[in-house]
């Protein structure tokens, strides 16, 4: 625990899932403290059970992760499904003393918690919840900037407008069907035949049939397409496209996008549940996305920033400024 007039100390916890691991890092980045983050291992049986059903969550953890042993940090800050029994053991074990942040609505626990960071489409609710519209994430503007200009020469040659392609793929709630995604090939080649540059990165759900499809259906036009070698041209790409597309499986993607204040389209896939459908309706409302349909045009709303709401909101709840 830090002395009075210290910065606190503070853990950032998650399983090494990049989108749990880009929201707790976000979140401490936001918040302007020192902080260590603690990748955990599972080990079986744990990793297959409800936290609920955790009775010795210190004794879940492997030797491939960090440890959690004292001295206990003032606060905690959680991220996904395996973080939840970990976190709440940690509290317990500092006499209540850490302050816990759950970021996502953990269904368990949510007593315990002093404060759960969850997006609006999320069912949390209550005096410690605290929500978001989207996710929190890493994007600032200053990263965009420093990017924009870090990445600039690997984009010098496209022309303009020059959208930002963000691929996701397969997911529990949608599908990226091989019918689809040729349509949207063609969509994006009819974008760059009309003068539009592209700058398309794939996430590792994309499948490699699929980036094979896309470099044909791209060869010869001014597109530039992240083969996943070297360092991700992502926070370059937002930083320097004139607009943002985003297929529609990714919450964090669309959240990030909505960082820049670009215009965002959100591409359509197969399938769907009622809380993508809560998030794409809320995005709409507040005019950050709109449905891509083969063109892209021109609109402003103030860039989305909700990482550092909630820190404010963290910093507010303990008594601390930046």
């Amino acid at each position: 625990m830090a002395s009075v007039g210290d910065p606190p100390a503070v853990w950032v916890i998650h399983d090494g899932k990049i989108g749990m691991a880009n929201q707790v890092v976000g979140l401490a980045e936001a918040l302007s403290w020192p902080f260590t983050v603690k990748q955990l291992d599972i080990r079986f049986p744990w990793r297959h059970l409800t936290p609920q059903l955790w009775f010795a969550p210190f004794a879940a953890l492997g030797s491939a992760g960090d440890q959690l042993a004292p001295p206990w940090p003032d606060i905690v800050i959680a991220c996904g499904r395996n973080s939840v029994a970990p976190a709440q053991a940690v509290k317990r074990a500092s006499g209540g003393k850490t302050f816990w942040v759950q970021i996502q609505d953990p269904r368990f626990a949510r007593d315990e918690i002093d404060l759960v960071v969850a997006p609006r489409h999320d069912p949390a609710s209550g005096a410690n919840v605290f929500s978001t519209l989207g996710a929190v994430h890493r994007v600032t503007r200053a990263k965009l900037d420093a990017a924009a200009a870090r990445f600039a020469p690997l984009f010098a040659t496209l022309p303009r407008p020059l959208a930002a392609v963000l691929i996701g793929g397969d997911n529990g709630a949608y599908r990226m069907t091989d019918t689809g995604f040729v349509a949207l090939c063609d969509q994006l080649a009819a974008l760059a035949r009309s003068g539009v540059g592209l700058a398309v990165t794939p996430s590792r759900r994309t499948g490699a049939d699929k980036l094979a499809l896309l470099h044909q259906r791209l060869k010869d036009l001014p597109a530039s397409i992240w083969d996943g070698s070297g360092e991700n041209p992502y926070f370059g790409m937002l930083g320097t496209a004139d607009a943002v597309l985003v297929t529609a499986d990714s919450v964090s993607m669309i959240s990030e996008a909505a960082a820049t204040g670009k215009p965002v389209y959100v591409i359509a896939l197969e399938g769907g549940s009622r809380k993508f459908t809560r998030f794409h309706a809320a995005m709409q409302d507040a005019g950050i996305t709109r449905p891509f349909e083969g063109a892209i045009e021109s609109w402003t709303y103030p860039a989305l920033d909700e990482t550092a709401r909630a820190a404010a909101e963290i910093r507010r709840r303990l008594g601390r400024t930046a």
